[in-house]
Formats: structure tokens, sequence, C-alpha cells
């Protein structure tokens, strides 16, 4: 639910950021600062959205479109496969060709299939969570944050768990598609992530169809055969999305939010005195914390917002994190409780026909895992060095080795 919020008298000073330095973090006070002068602030991207106001109108603003192509041109990419996936992604597509593609996932995709994942979650991650409290030390990400996603694409897209060593890597390094102006080594493992999964989706599609089975992927290629709306190249497209999806964001949202708890132990004792405030809590790291600072909106033509007039090709970038910390729409935001109600909804999954899909599965993968962690498990503290993704992007740390209290 998003609420109705008035956004305060702006400056015409407006702020420029440095988005691209490594160093950038949405925790930075030049971030605060930013916001308090103006509700955009300028970057080598385009616009970074830093007000919850302007960003929660922006998303569903039928006059903005997503422009792939332009994106990638902005990154240096005008060709191959990296640019291919991209601009063909159901994300990347609007009007008509985004209703068509969309229409196909939601034939197959739907809430009854979620709703009855929700046992096999709470198995998992009561079980992974005993391992957890028996190992001492650990590495998050590959005892808990990696496998509970694992056993949802087992059980939702009929991937094969003897796979997940084979892309595993792939479908992490994809999400850095929207990182791609961090530079360094991104570009590379992108491109190397984008191959490998359409080699791999390749092999799983001509096995579900050869022999379907009660899974996404294998609905998925029945319609898509029954029906001809949709093509290979699309479907495949599709699918590689979904296993990204599937897996990235929320093992970096798992991530992110036991990065939260090790700042705040008293939020996570509550946690564990009090499971009824799971789907809160879930609310609340997504808010504090979110998995995807990527949501973008691009103006085709001259674009009229907030009495200012944006030239065609202006591309606005959601501030997600700093958006979802504004005062302005969350009284007493700048501090992490899980205990208060937010009236304003996040907005790490976008708005209006482009909400994310997943949106309800990623919730309640979290909604079991956080209190079943935390009924089992003293508070998380760091047991090593953390380094960060970059902070615009799917972002998370990169590493997160803990020990329970």
């Amino acid at each position: 639910m998003s609420a109705a919020v008035d956004s305060a008298p702006v400056s015409t000073d407006v702020p420029y950021l440095d988005v691209v330095d490594p160093a950038f973090r949405f925790e930075n006070p030049e971030v605060t600062e930013a916001q308090e002068r103006h509700w955009y602030a300028n970057t080598a991207l385009g616009q970074l959205v830093l007000r919850h106001a302007e960003a929660n109108d922006l998303v569903r603003d039928s006059r903005l479109t997503h422009d792939g192509p332009g994106f990638m041109k902005s990154n240096g990419i005008t060709e191959g496969p990296v640019y291919d996936w991209f601009v063909g992604a159901l994300v990347n597509q609007d009007g008509s060709h985004h209703r068509r593609l969309k229409s196909l996932v939601n034939k197959a995709f739907t809430p009854r299939m979620v709703n009855d994942l929700r046992p096999v979650i709470r198995e998992s991650a009561d079980r992974l969570a005993d391992e957890l409290a028996a190992a001492g030390p650990c590495d998050f990400y590959a005892d808990f944050a990696d496998r509970l996603p694992l056993t949802v694409m087992t059980e939702l897209l009929g991937v094969p768990a003897k796979d997940f060593p084979r892309f595993g890597t792939w479908s992490s390094d994809i999400g850095l598609v929207f990182s791609l102006a961090a530079g360094g080594d991104i570009p590379a493992r992108v491109e190397a992530a984008v191959t490998g999964l359409y080699g791999y989706v390749d092999e799983l599609m001509a096995q579900k169809a050869a022999h379907p089975g009660d899974d996404l992927i294998s609905a998925l290629v029945a319609v898509r055969n029954t029906e001809g709306d949709v093509t290979p190249e699309e479907l495949r497209n599709l699918v590689v999305t979904m296993v990204f999806a599937a897996h990235d964001t929320t093992r970096l949202q798992l991530a992110n939010a036991m990065a939260t708890f090790v700042e705040y132990p008293d939020q996570w004792r509550i946690l564990g005195e009090r499971p009824d405030l799971a789907v809160q809590a879930v609310e609340e790291v997504m808010r504090w914390r979110p998995s995807s600072n990527a949501v973008f909106r691009n103006a085709v033509e001259e674009f009229e917002f907030r009495g200012e007039t944006f030239p065609a090709g202006t591309m606005f970038l959601i501030g997600v994190q700093a958006t979802q910390r504004d005062p302005r729409a969350y009284p007493g935001g700048e501090t992490f409780d899980i205990t208060v109600p937010r009236q304003a909804g996040v907005l790490q999954f976008g708005g209006g026909p482009h909400y994310c899909l997943g949106a309800p599965l990623a919730r309640m993968e979290l909604a079991e895992a956080l209190p079943a962690l935390a009924a089992k498990l003293g508070p998380p503290l760091l047991a090593g060095e953390v380094s960060w993704r970059p902070a615009v992007g799917i972002t998370g740390p990169n590493e997160l080795p803990l020990r329970f209290g």
C-alpha cells in the first residue's frame, strides 16, 4: 500500500551525487543532505530520485517508458548477448508487447502456485536454521541465503538442485547488469553470465518439452507451444530472467536483512520473541536495506513534472533506499524498527503495470526465514570483513561471515 504524502518545497539548486564512485552508499550523509535540498539529484546516470512522493508518482506515470536500448547505450553497449537479453527482457517492455509477455507468465504463475510453496519454504527454513544453530560460525550465503531460494527454484521452476553449482555464479553475476557503470570486471562477468544461462536454459526448456512436470517452466513451455504468441527466443529470455530473479534478489535481500540485524540486535531479539511481527519485519528490512536499487524510467519525449520540463531522453533512476528512508513518507523512518507499522509502501518492486510478479513469493520466503532464524539463534554478529556490491543496482554484501550470540 502506498500513502499519499506531500513533498516539501524544494530548492532550485539541484545537488550532484557521484553514484559511480565505488565509495558511494545511500547511507552516506551527502545523500540525506541532497534529499533535504531537492527531490532529485543530478548524476552521471541521470536524475536520481530521492523523495518517496515523487518516486511513487514516477514509477506509475504512463508517459514514461523503459528504454532498454538507451540504458545499454549509456553504458557503452550497442550489441551482443548482454544487449539482446536486456533489451528483450520483460521488465524493459511497454504497452501491448509488455502485456503479451506478461499474459503468458500470468497464465502459469498463479497465486495458488505461490501459496502452495509455503509448506516447503517453511520446512526448508526451519531445517536450515537448525543446521546453522548446530554449526557455529558460518558463511551465511553458502549455508542459508543460497540454499533457501534453491529449494524454491527446484519446487517452483523445476530447476534440478544438482545443476545449481553450474549456474549459481551466472544467476548472481547477471544481476550486475544494473551496475555496469561501475566498470571493472562487471561487464565481462555479466556477458559470461548471459551466455552461460542462455545455454543452460536452452537445455532445460528442451528437457521440459520432452518430459514435462508440474513446474512453472514446463507450464510456460506448454502454453507457448499451444498458443504460439511468444517466440522461443522470448520464452528463453523470460526463463533466464526468472532464474536470476528467483535466486539473486532473494538471497541478497536475506543477506541485507541479516546485515541490518547485526546493527540492531535488540530488533532481532524482539522478532525472536514475537514471530507475529514477521510480515511487518519483512517490510521493514526491505524498506531499510532493499536488494533492488535498480528501478529506472525514461522520458521518450519532453516531460513536465513538478513544474519542471525535462528533455526527451531523460532517465530517472529511483534511489529506492533513499526514498524508503524519506521522513516525509515515513515519520521516524531514520530508525530501523520492526514494531512500527509504515503507511507508505516500499518501491523496490516498482509500480503500475510493471510491479514485480515475484514480489509475493519474495515476501513469503523472507516471512518464513526470518522468524525461523530468530527463534533458534541469538543476534547475528559479524565474523569477518564484509565488502559490498555497487549501491546502484541489485545490491547487498559480497560475503557475509556470521556467528550468532
